[in-house]
């Protein structure tokens, strides 16, 4: 039975899924939960070595055939770097190519988890069938996996896609380091810090919001807590989401008029608050997006739900099977997990 196994990689939660090929398609069988060992990368890896070994053992019908492994940027994604990613600091240019190789003797590849949740929607979701796709994080942060022409497309340095660093304003939250940037505007912390700032000049006119009702509280505000007031009806977080709907909408629009995708998936919030954000984010790309661009554009949530992480990995460790044997090997079809699997 030939597997594939993917590991995905967070700053606090690892799991290593195995999915099995049967003929042309492919089915989830099993995943490994585990802490992410933060401090000491080789532990990490020696973990992840330890638990593909003992489930081959367990399974001697297993033959692995490729490993995908999605992380969190920046990455050396051809010679299989982790570059002190944001979550995790101490994992400077850790090598994870040359381990997992001599352990299984199998493709290894990495992909940061844009692209590798950019895989996992083309193939498994919300993307399925079409050429060309973009797909937006829209969580902690903002970023872009694309699909361009049928393929992944990385950029000369792996670097494309990082679509939180455009500025869509002179002034705003900040994000990517830059204040008003797409990320600043359209992630869990830029949502965050918009609320904090209006929540403190509500504060101060002697109109607190729901979601903040003493200066106390200000340091507690986050995305979820905006959210929830909207729900109740709160105003102010009502007014939040309208702004982020509209720069949802002008970074769409300059994604829309460059790259001409026919779908464009939005992640996480989005997929969450999508009632809250649709009608701002659609009446900005109706003045701002070229017409005929536009008119062929699908905008979709997320379609994989929490298990994306799942999804994504075992895509990655899929294409690095096909790129290896691309000697005319049609793609493998996948068959999506089971609800309520792992």
């Amino acid at each position: 039975m030939r597997v594939v196994s993917g590991i995905d990689i967070g700053g606090t939660k690892c799991a290593i899924s195995f999915a099995c090929f049967e003929g042309e398609e492919i089915k989830f069988l099993e995943k490994i939960r585990m802490d992410t060992e933060r401090e000491d990368f080789a532990r990490a890896v020696q973990e992840f070595i330890r638990v593909i070994r003992l489930k081959l053992k367990e399974n001697p019908k297993w033959r692995l055939c490729s490993i995908g492994i999605s992380c969190g940027g920046p990455l050396d994604a051809e010679k299989g770097l982790i570059l002190s990613p944001p979550n995790l600091p101490k994992w400077e240019r850790a090598d994870i190519f040359t381990p997992l190789k001599r352990a299984f003797g199998v493709p290894v590849m990495i992909q940061n988890d844009a692209d590798a949740c950019a895989l996992a929607e083309w193939r498994m979701g919300a993307g399925r069938g079409c050429q060309n796709m973009i797909f937006l994080t829209f969580g902690t942060g903002m970023g872009a996996g694309l699909i361009l022409n049928g393929r992944l497309y990385s950029g000369t340095n792996n670097l494309a896609g990082e679509v939180g660093h455009i500025r869509l304003a002179k002034d705003g939250p900040m994000g990517y380091g830059k204040g008003g940037s797409f990320e600043g505007f359209c992630s869990g912390g830029g949502i965050a810090d918009l609320g904090r700032k209006w929540a403190e000049e509500a504060l101060e006119a002697g109109n607190p919001p729901l979601f903040c009702r003493r200066k106390e509280e200000l340091s507690h505000i986050s995305a979820k807590s905006i959210a929830e007031a909207m729900e109740q009806g709160d105003p102010l977080a009502a007014e939040i989401f309208d702004t982020v709907g509209e720069y949802l909408g002008r970074g769409i629009s300059l994604l829309i008029d460059i790259l001409n995708p026919e779908r464009i998936i939005i992640g996480s919030i989005y997929a969450r608050q999508k009632e809250a954000l649709e009608k701002r984010m659609l009446e900005v790309i109706e003045a701002e997006a070229l017409k005929a661009s536009a008119r062929v554009c699908r905008i979709l949530p997320a379609s994989l739900g929490e298990q994306i992480g799942d999804y994504a990995a075992v895509s990655v460790g899929v294409k690095a099977y096909e790129d290896f044997y691309s000697d005319g090997m049609e793609e493998m079809k996948v068959i999506p997990m089971q609800r309520g699997w792992g």
